[in-house]
Formats: C-alpha cells, sequence, structure tokens
C-alpha cells in the first residue's frame, strides 16, 4: 500500500511504499518457511537420522495418483530396470482438500502392512504443477507420517526446481519419478556384469 507521486518537470511517476504485505503465493512461501524452521529445530532434516535405501528391496510401495504420469514413469522405470521386484500402488489424490492427510494415512498403512506386502520402501511422487498444487506435500501431517516411518521413504515431488517439506523431511530426495525408481532399484545389467565377474 503506498501512494503515487507525480514530479511534473521530467514526467516521473514514483510509488511510495507505506507498508507492504504477503499475498496469494506469498503466504503459502511464509507458512512454508515456517514450518521448515520448526521441522529443523525439531530433527526432522538431519541426515544422521536418515536411513539407507536398501540395496535389493523386496518390494516397493508407490504413493501417488493411480491416473497420473507419475505412475507410469515408476512403472516403466522398473520395467528396465530390475522388472522381477513387486510394486504396489496406493493410490491418493495429490491435490485439493484433505489430500495431505490421505497421503499420510497411506505412509502411515504401509508401514502397518509392510511385513505382510513384503515393503520394503516407500516411493511418494507427483508431477510438476504450481505451490498450490504441490501444497499437500508442505503440509505438517505429511511431514509427521514421513518422520515417524519405519520404512524408508522416497520424495519425489513436482520438478526438479521445486522443493517440498516433504523432500526435507524424506530419507533420499529424487527430482523425478524415473530418478527415484533408480535409486531404489538395482540396475540389473550391472547385476548380471558383476555375476559374470
Amino acid at each position: 500500500e503506498g501512494i503515487f507521486d507525480f514530479y511534473a518537470p521530467s514526467g516521473r511517476l514514483s510509488l511510495i511504499a507505506e507498508r507492504m504485505r504477503h499475498v496469494g503465493e506469498g503466504d503459502l512461501e511464509a507458512k512454508f518457511r515456517a514450518l521448515c524452521d520448526e521441522l529443523r529445530i525439531r530433527g526432522y532434516f538431519d541426515e544422521a537420522r536418515k536411513r539407507r535405501l536398501p540395496m535389493m528391496p523386496r518390494g516397493v510401495a508407490i504413493i501417488t495418483s493411480l491416473g497420473g504420469q507419475a505412475l507410469h514413469d515408476c512403472l516403466r522405470t522398473t520395467e528396465l530396470r530390475c522388472p522381477w521386484v513387486p510394486l504396489i500402488a496406493v493410490g491418493v489424490p495429490v491435490q485439493g482438500p484433505g489430500s495431505a492427510e490421505v497421503v499420510a494415512r497411506a505412509i502411515d498403512e504401509v508401514n502397518r502392512q509392510r511385513e505382510r506386502l513384503g515393503i520394503d520402501v516407500i516411493v511418494v511422487t507427483r508431477g510438476g504443477g504450481s505451490r498450490e498444487d504441490l501444497q499437500a506435500f508442505n503440509e505438517r501431517v505429511v511431514a509427521d507420517a514421513a518422520h515417524r516411518s519405519e520404512l524408508p521413504v522416497v520424495s519425489a515431488i513436482g520438478h526438479e526446481m521445486d522443493t517440498s517439506v516433504l523432500d526435507l523431511v524424506a530419507d533420499h530426495r529424487a527430482s523425478t519419478p524415473t530418478q527415484a525408481m533408480m535409486a531404489v532399484l538395482p540396475d540389473r545389467a550391472e547385476l548380471s556384469a558383476q555375476l559374470e565377474n
């Protein structure tokens, strides 16, 4: 908020700002920074607490939208790299009201069922979008679920330049769904070469 000032001899128009405040995306950025500060203090981002990914997982749970490109990319990468590792796709809404709570419940449920399902790692992923589209992965409830997960969590949210709270809390961050699966699964060509040696 402010006032305009016009200096006639030079034709210069100036805006003199009297007060500034965040609006729109600025509110989300402020909320993001505040949550990051709180979680950092609580140790959620500490590298020492992060678990290593299994070298050869028995199975992988992929938490994402069942109709999205992210799941397709995960399936294609698995087929190329290590097709014998079972995948379980857990469908969740990846944006909109209530989606954060559904994602958090999915992480908790996979942990509860991990032995029965033979799951050793969780991948949480979605494609790119605006800050508003990715907001579900910037909510405290999702950060808490990833933090208390007994299974390692891999986060691949948005595009490479996007950073979500889940990316910072997760045990491993990948910039794309394809890179997430490459981090989680061994490469069969490399395994074959090792066996031959």
